[in-house]
Order: C-alpha cells, then sequence, then structure tokens
C-alpha cells in the first residue's frame, strides 16, 4: 500500500524515520509531501494513494475527492476538525486520531505559559506564583489529566468538569469535581480549557462564562481557536482590566487583542505539540494503526463511525 505523509508543517527527522521503518516493516511505501505551500500540490499527491497521515493539514471534499485510492486517514494529534470526516465517512474513508500521544507537551506548554504569564512576562516587574492558586481544567482528557499531574507539583488547588467524565473518576485523580462549566469559572483563579471544538463548543467561551471569573483570573486556551467567542471576550476585556488572555493559537482578532499590553499573549504558531517527542509519538502511532488496519481491519481509534 502507498502512504503519503503530507505535512505542511514537518514531523521532526525522527519521526519521518521511525513512520517509514513501521511502514517498510509491514512492506507499505511511504510518500513524503512536506512543507507543501500550494494545495494544488496536496491535491497531487493524493491522487494514487491508499493512506494518508496528517498534522493539522486540511483534509476537505476537494482534497477527499481528489484521492480515488484513499481508504484511511489519521491524524497524527488528538484534535481531528481540519478533516471533514462526515464527507471521509460518505466515501467510505475511514478517520483516525492519535489520542494521547501529544497530551504530555501540550500540559508542559500550559505551565510554561502559566509561569511566563504570572512573572509579568519575565518583563522584570514582581509577579506572583502559581502554588496555591485554584486551576480549573475544562475537559478531564489526555491532555486534562497530565495538565492535573504537573498542576500536583506546584501545589495548586486544582479543579475541573468534563461534561463526559464521572464526577467519581475525576476526584479518584485527586481533583475537585466541580457541578458545571461555570463553577469552574467562577471557582477558580486560572482556567485551562481542553475542548475540541465541535458544534456545541465552538464560541461557547464567550463574555457572560469568562466574566464569571474572580478579579485577577487567566484564561488560558491551548484547545481550538474556535471555542473563542473572540468579540465577546474583546468587549470583557476593555471592560475587566484585571482579565489575562492567553494562548497558543494565534486569534484572528489577534490585533485587536494586542491592545490589551500585559494582559494578552500568542505564541506565533499553534505549539502544543511542537517537540521531538511528540512528533516521535504521535508519527509513530499514526503510521502502526494503519499497519494494523490493512492487516486486519483494525479501526479502535477511528472517528467517523
Amino acid at each position: 500500500m502507498k502512504i503519503l505523509v503530507a505535512t505542511e508543517k514537518p514531523f521532526a527527522a525522527a519521526a519521518v524515520e521511525g513512520i517509514k521503518k513501521v511502514a517498510q516493516e509491514e512492506g507499505h511505501e511511504i510518500v513524503l509531501l512536506e512543507k507543501y505551500q500550494e494545495k494544488q500540490q496536496l491535491l497531487d499527491a493524493v491522487a494514487d494513494v491508499d493512506a494518508m497521515i496528517v498534522r493539522s493539514d486540511k483534509v476537505d471534499k476537494e482534497v477527499l475527492d481528489a484521492a480515488k485510492n484513499l481508504k484511511i486517514v489519521v491524524r497524527a494529534g488528538a484534535g481531528y476538525d481540519s478533516i471533514d470526516t462526515a464527507y471521509a465517512k460518505e466515501k467510505g474513508v475511514v478517520v483516525e486520531n492519535t489520542p494521547g500521544q501529544n497530551s504530555n507537551a501540550v500540559a508542559e506548554l500550559v505551565f510554561g505559559l502559566l509561569v511566563f504569564t504570572v512573572r509579568n512576562f519575565f518583563n522584570g516587574k514582581s509577579g506572583s506564583e502559581l502554588k496555591g492558586k485554584k486551576l480549573g481544567i475544562l475537559a478531564f482528557g489526555n491532555v486534562g489529566r497530565n495538565v492535573a499531574r504537573i498542576a500536583k507539583g506546584f501545589d495548586m488547588d486544582i479543579y475541573a468538569y468534563d461534561e463526559y467524565c464521572p464526577k467519581d473518576v475525576i476526584e479518584q485523580s485527586g481533583v475537585h469535581a466541580v457541578d458545571s462549566r461555570d463553577d469552574l469559572f467562577k471557582t477558580c483563579d486560572v482556567v485551562s480549557l481542553h475542548i475540541p471544538a465541535t458544534p456545541e463548543t465552538k464560541s461557547s467561551i464567550n463574555y457572560d462564562v469568562v466574566n464569571l471569573m474572580k478579579k485577577g483570573g487567566i484564561l488560558l486556551n491551548t484547545a481550538r481557536k474556535e471555542v473563542i467567542d473572540e468579540e465577546g471576550l474583546l468587549k470583557l476585556m476593555a471592560e475587566r482590566e484585571d482579565l489575562k488572555y492567553i494562548t497558543d493559537i494565534k486569534p484572528d482578532a489577534d490585533e485587536a487583542f494586542k491592545k490589551f499590553e500585559g494582559r494578552y499573549f500568542s505564541t506565533p504558531k499553534k505549539m502544543g505539540a511542537q517537540t521531538a517527542e511528540a512528533n516521535i509519538n504521535a508519527g509513530i502511532a499514526a503510521a502502526k494503526q494503519i499497519g494494523a488496519f490493512f492487516k486486519d481491519g483494525c479501526t479502535k481509534f477511528q472517528v467517523n463511525k
């Protein structure tokens, strides 16, 4: 089988070698398309492949129509909103993700950003400490659980809410389970977002929700840009000079947010999975899942059933 690794933001070299090794052991051919600049390059590359491994690359209707032989797409990472999963299902194409492979990398980034924030972006002025602060984790999946694990080392008071995770599971992890998202925002000094972008969550972090935060609150988003109601958050930050918004996903309204100097920070590009370890883990997991699919028909991580 022919497997295309299509990555506008390439994997680490070690990850590519690992992917090749796994594929070759299964008798598959690997084709690389890295740092492509035009969509047509992707459309040409998918024409005769049986499988694809992507990162944040868009796999829309046009790409799926161009891929006549495609049977499976694996997103090397957790979020898969860049793939048209419904249309893939219509076409009989399996879509999978690799949950958990980037989790530690994202969780460590959360605390890199948090320390940077509470120390006033290292501007030389006196800041504050994370010890004793109340941290709220919105969604207690793989990333959320790693965030909780690291937060314990900072001696933070940890709270979480997840609509789909039982409260007793959260409590068993040594974390306070709250009854609702609103309770989380009311209770915590810092709220870290780890929700996917779905029809239910898009623009759900809005003016009213964030306004529930206590004075000096920090909202941290390493999840998805789409979950933020940017217009509402801009309005709130103009009204409340105590709030801070920190993210590794540059907002559409980045220039407007920049006027809140000392209260807003965004990395130039999404950084959550940008570690060599996460690259390697997710890439090799994707290759193994494709191998299992062609060998045994395994679709354990399918997200478009």
